[in-house]
Parts: structure tokens; sequence; C-alpha cells
């Protein structure tokens, strides 16, 4: 008596198609059997496409026979060939494999004998007709897709930030989706200023609550889509081309391309080491003394240590000048710098209504939100512990969770600690103010980078003395003037 293994196959778009079933083939089949007097070994339903042999059951079958080396021929029956292959390539070599395994595989309903040579035309005819018909399926599909790619129309899964919905004319679209359509604008917006990497502002987001990959973030700010527009690829007549699309956009189109030139640009924005930054708060604002050529500012390596210096771009000039110097200059030029007293009771209410109330609540609300980003972080990252200890997840998906925390927290910490400490200078000045010796040194020395940067564009350098190696006196605009005093004496 033969014995034979029982495959049945189909894929979803097949059975919704042609009304293919598991049990309508195996019925077929058993009824083959019964009538040939062929033993049934087992029978393997699979649920699955036939592009490739890459499919679980048919996989575990291979494995199965393989582990029986002492066995007599087998085969394994089909209702037809494109329950076996789609792809003559591969169903080639499966049946070379089969062979080699001493089994043959049989379709009930396209019997072909393989001890005729002119079957093989016969079994080349069955195995290119599935080939075929997918060929031509694909061609379908991607002929729909791009009909509907001209109409305006986003085909397929919606991208991030959107959503697949249904009108009530039974025609689908993409809508915005909340919140992550607001992470998409914000991101965005952020990269149009130039200041910050696309890891940097993928690292806010995420630290904003946004889920996004690293790798379909660089492809989320290249997509025209999120401007309204809708790609249309290539073709043989014509190039790449974009449609205006029917879907609601969620940033202008000037923004997303003053984006893409930043990106496209030469101009790499480079991340900057905090001590760095500042160690050099007048790096930008000197030009050389000797050559007019622009200052920029960097550690040289000592025996013992590292020391900061200002020093002329241009490699052939001489200008150098120890960092302590120069900042303990501008200090000292900031010294004589007091605003005339006609304008104390006008700041005083100013920062009253400002700084003390308005931005106050500003900082706590921001800290408040901080805390709360960070307090998911930890959540997040003890989930993740108990899964690893529950070995739902590998050593090696922790790694890279512990990474992605460790990334994020580093940033929320650094912005905690910035915002608490405007704020507690926001306390410590409340009755600070006015003071008949305010100067503006005072404020400067309590600022971070940024702030005192902006404190130097009002009161910048006019140069340097090559001879005494310190600062002129301040520039400042005719506005400044009208409520700031510049004395010869240094102030207290």
């Amino acid at each position: 008596m033969e014995t034979a293994y029982l495959y049945v196959r189909v894929s979803t778009d097949e059975q919704k198609r042609k009304g293919y079933s598991l049990a309508e083939q195996e019925e077929r089949l058993l009824r083959h059997c019964e009538f040939n007097n062929i033993k049934i070994k087992d029978i393997v339903r699979e649920d699955y496409s036939a592009k490739d042999f890459n499919r679980p059951e048919w996989k575990s079958l291979i494995n199965k026979i393989k582990r029986n080396r002492h066995r007599q021929p087998e085969n394994i029956l089909f209702l037809k060939w494109d329950r076996f292959s789609r792809s003559v390539q591969y169903a080639y070599q499966m049946l070379g494999i089969l062979r080699g395994l001493n089994v043959a595989a049989m379709a009930i309903d396209q019997p072909i004998d393989f001890d005729v040579p002119e079957s093989i035309v016969m079994l080349a005819v069955y195995l290119s007709i599935p080939e075929a018909e997918n060929h031509r399926r694909g061609l379908n599909t991607s002929d729909g897709m791009m009909r509907a790619k001209k109409m305006g129309r986003w085909p397929g899964k919606a991208p991030i930030g959107y959503v697949n919905l249904t009108a009530l004319d039974g025609k689908k679209f993409i809508a915005p989706k909340q919140p992550e359509a607001n992470h998409i604008k914000w991101s965005f917006q952020q990269l149009a200023k130039g200041r910050l990497t696309i890891n940097q502002v993928w690292k806010m987001a995420c630290a904003n609550g946004f889920r996004c990959s690293k790798s379909n973030f660089w492809k989320l700010v290249r997509n025209p889509v999120y401007c309204g527009m809708v790609t249309i690829p290539a073709c043989k007549d014509e190039g790449p081309r974009f449609i205006k699309g029917i879907h609601q956009p969620l940033i202008t189109e000037s923004l997303f391309h003053e984006v893409q030139e930043l990106l496209n640009s030469r101009r790499k924005i480079v991340c900057k080491k905090e001590d760095l930054i500042t160690s050099f708060p007048l790096r930008g604002f000197l030009t050389c003394p000797l050559c007019q050529g622009r200052i920029t500012g960097s550690f040289s390596q000592g025996k013992r240590s590292k020391f900061g210096y200002y020093h002329c771009t241009r490699p052939r000039c001489r200008g150098r000048f120890r960092v302590e110097a120069l900042n303990e200059s501008y200090e000292k030029e900031l010294k004589k710098m007091r605003l005339i007293p006609q304008v104390y009771e006008l700041f005083g209410l100013v920062l009253e209504d400002e700084n003390i109330y308005t931005n106050r609540r500003i900082q706590i609300d921001d800290r408040k939100a901080v805390l709360d980003r960070i307090t998911k972080q930890q959540a997040l990252m003890s989930r993740a512990r108990n899964f690893y200890l529950n070995e739902k997840i590998d050593f090696e998906d922790f790694g890279r969770l512990k990474e992605e925390h460790n990334e994020i927290s580093g940033y929320l910490d650094s912005q905690l600690r910035t915002i608490t400490t405007k704020l507690l200078r926001g306390y410590m000045n409340t009755n600070a103010w006015p003071g008949g010796n305010l100067n503006i040194l005072q404020a400067y020395k309590n600022m971070d980078i940024e702030e005192k940067r902006r404190i130097i564009s009002l009161f910048s350098p006019s140069g340097i003395d090559p001879h005494t190696k310190t600062l002129a006196p301040l520039n400042f605009s005719k506005a400044l003037s009208l409520i700031v005093d510049y004395c010869d004496a240094e102030g207290g």
C-alpha cells in the first residue's frame, strides 16, 4: 500500500477570490486516497502564500520527512500544482530536494507521469500558469494604485500621523491622527530652525511622547505626504512627480521644502559638547586684531590638563588668547554698564508682571510636564525589565530598549535641571529688584549660555587690544544708550 502526506493550502486573498477552502481540498484528497487505497500518514494544513517555500507548515513537513531516514518511497498529494507553488523557479528547486529525499509530489487534478519525458512540458505549463496569474494580478494592483495616486488619493496603509478612514460614499481616505500629527508638525518646525540634528529632534519628540523608531523618523522627514503631496513613481515615459493630494496636510509646502534644503545642504549641524559651549561664550563675536579673521575657540591638551584658547581660524595667523583673560575682560566691561535711574520703576513693573507671575507659571507647568515624562519613561523601563525577566524579550532587544531609555532620560534630566535653575533664579530675584547698585554683570553671571550670548549680542565687543590682550569698550545700539550708562570707573 502506498503512503502519502496530504497538503492543503490557501491564502486569504485566494479564499476571497475563488472560494477555495481547506475543508474542500481536504475532502477531495481523502476521497482520492480512499479510492486508490493510499494510506494517509498526515494532513498538513497551510494558510500562507505560495510565492516561495518559506512556509511554516511546509518546513515542518520537510523536517519531519528528513528525520525518518529508514522509510519507503512516499508521496505528497495536493489538489493542483498552484497549491504546491506559484513560482516556477522555486518549484523546480523543491522538486529536486524532494527527489533527493525519495519523495514524489503529485497533483491529483493535474497528474504528471514523470516516467514519460514529454510530461516535463506539461509540468512546465502547470507551474507557469499560476506565476503568470500572479504577475497579472500584481500589474492590476499596481495600475489601480497608480490611478488612485493620480487622483490624489493615498493607497494602502496610512503613514505615521494619519489613519485610514472610509467616507459615507464608500471611498477610502487618510486623515490626521492625534497626537502623532502634532508631534510630526513640531518635528518639522524644529528642523526648519537649523540648530538641531535629525537625531536630536527625534530624541526630543520621543521624550514628548512620540512613538517612532529612528529609521522611520528619517523616512518621515523626507516624505512629501505631510505637506499634502502624493508621489507618483517614475514610469517608462516620465520621471517621478508629485500630485496634490485630497488629504489634509500637516505642514505647509514651504516648510517642507525648507527642511529638505537644510537636510540636503552640505552644512552639517554638529552636536556640540556642553562644556565646550559654556567655556567660549564670546566665540563668533570676536575678530582677530592681527588679520581681521574670525575668532573661534577650542581646548589644547597640556601636560596635566586642558587649556582653553580663543584663536584665529586662519592657518598662518598667530592670534591666540587665553579664554579666562577675555572672559574676565568682558565681565570687567559689563561692570561699567548701569541702567539709568529713570528706568528702574518701569522695569520693576514689567518684571513683576512677566517674570514673577506669567513666566513663573510657564516654568512650573514645563517642570511638571517633564516630571510626568520622566515617570512614564521609568514605567516603560520597568515593564521592559519585567518582560526580560519573564523571557518575553531577548537580551538584545532589552539592551536596545535600555540604550534608548538612557538617551531620552539624559535629555529629560538636562531639561529638568535647566527649568529648575530658571525657576529658582526667579524666586531668588523676586525681592532683589530694583536696586541702585544693580549692574548688568550681576544678571550675566547667573544666566545660562544661551542667555549670556543674548547679552553679548546686545553689548558686543568692539575688538581686542593685541598688546594687553583685553577687550576694547563694548558697542551697543542707540536704543540701549537711552536706558544704559557706560561708566568709566568700575562698579561693585
